[in-house]
């Protein structure tokens, strides 16, 4: 049973407290979760857990992973986990750790969080100068040739990363973007080892960038920050030479998220 998990006098978790359980455990966690995970975990009957599992996926919370038995989360609970980053109190603490990274450095500086099918911008501090490369909030990007994606991709496990490549080709938007898996794999090791990640034009012709993680109080990639920019004004090498103030704001950002 969760540690924290309110219980009954039987030592029973209420009724309607488990479903709620179930989804904070599937969150705590950080991967795709097997009924038999739950039930070892709650302490609670096999067929109660499957009827909530179902519940929880009909209603969009939780979603089936494609082995058909494990579960992680739907769309509903992650809008949830956005929106709960978006409140105003912690924006207004985030955004203002952004601000002052992006006067440092004087470029255009994103957070980006992973979904289903790319990473989705969830905030941006954009630079002063008159030529910029628009990405607003609520877009989403793809994994496999951008700063963001590569970084979260480097942060996954062996297997959950073998489905990801091999769900679908690995399209190629530009002359630069990797579109062999194995070289995506070599060079996300590589990304492991150094602890950033980059744009080499991967993504948009003319734009580079590089991303660092903001991890939650696990130690879990929780999001990314990065910071992108023109080629013509700003190389890649350049961009690289921002990394320490990137990482000082990130480690903020992830210690913001330990307070919350």
């Amino acid at each position: 049973m969760p540690e924290d998990a309110p219980t009954s006098k039987d030592g029973q978790i209420p009724t309607n407290l488990r479903l709620l359980i179930i989804l904070e455990e599937v969150a705590r966690l950080g991967v795709s979760v097997k009924p038999t995970d739950l039930i070892e975990s709650m302490g609670l009957p096999k067929p109660t857990i499957h009827r909530l599992l179902q519940t929880a996926e009909a209603e969009g919370f939780l979603q089936r992973d494609i082995d058909g038995r494990s579960y992680g989360p739907g769309d509903r609970l992650r809008a949830l986990a956005v929106n709960t980053m978006s409140s105003e109190r912690v924006r207004t603490a985030r955004l203002a750790i952004m601000k002052s990274a992006a006067e440092e450095i004087g470029e255009t500086i994103n957070l980006a969080t992973p979904d289903r099918e790319g990473m989705t911008y969830l905030d941006r501090v954009e630079t002063k100068w008159p030529l910029r490369i628009q990405l607003p909030r609520g877009t989403q990007v793809p994994f496999h040739c951008t700063a963001s994606g590569k970084m979260y991709l480097s942060s996954l496990k062996s297997t959950t990363l073998n489905s990801v490549l091999s769900s679908k080709p690995l399209e190629k938007l530009t002359e630069q973007t990797i579109s062999d898996p194995e070289v995506l794999r070599r060079e996300l090791a590589e990304i492991r080892k150094q602890g950033f990640s980059q744009d080499n034009e991967e993504f948009m012709t003319g734009m580079a960038a590089i991303a660092v993680p903001i991890l939650d109080p696990q130690d879990r990639l929780l999001a990314t920050l990065s910071v992108h920019a023109p080629v013509t004004r700003c190389s890649l090498e350049q961009i690289i030479g921002f990394l320490e103030p990137l990482r000082t704001a990130a480690d903020k950002l992830s210690e913001l998220n330990r307070i919350q």
